[in-house]
């Protein structure tokens, strides 16, 4: 069956499809560096639908329609709303502004302190400033029945604390 002889698509089906002409642009080359306007999709459309001004504006309408954002260089974003990506933007913008840094805690261990849940506020406060834990955790965590101290350390931690439990 030959879609030459068909009308124009709707706007929704240019919607999908151009949906599926980004997705499918994404998924093999990890961005799209292709469509930055309706014009850039012409001319697919145009092996499936007869040329005419009006397919144009379809196609157009079909862009409007979607809102989708570009990324810096221009670039259609698929997978993003206009939203997400003003937050991502900022997002970037306070980690870039800020002492942010990424830490795996894979090769991480834990180490438990048992405390009256009354306690953990201080408790914590007091711990994360004590000159001889300083620097030897990543974290610790407030739980229902104590602090998790996640360290690349546990030996040390467990020695420092110690030497004031066991005193």
């Amino acid at each position: 069956m030959n879609n030459k002889s068909k009308g124009n698509p709707s706007r929704e089906t240019c919607e999908t499809i151009i949906r599926r002409i980004l997705t499918t642009e994404v998924s093999e080359k990890g961005t799209n560096a292709h469509f930055r306007q309706a014009s850039d999709f012409m001319s697919y459309f145009e092996s499936l639908y007869p040329a005419s001004d009006a397919l144009t504006k379809q196609v157009q309408r079909a862009i409007k329609s979607m809102d989708m954002p570009k990324d810096e260089k221009g670039y259609f974003i698929i997978n993003k709303t206009k939203e997400q990506l003003a937050q991502e933007n900022e997002l970037k913008h306070f980690i870039k502004q800020g002492e942010f840094l990424l830490n795996s805690m894979d090769s991480c261990e834990t180490v438990f302190i048992k405390a009256p849940t009354s306690s953990l506020d201080y408790l914590i406060y007091q711990l994360s400033n004590w000159d001889l834990l300083k620097n030897n955790y990543i974290t610790m965590v407030k739980s229902c029945n104590g602090i998790l101290i996640y360290t690349k350390d546990k030996s040390k931690v467990l020695s420092v604390i110690n030497s004031i439990i066991t005193e």
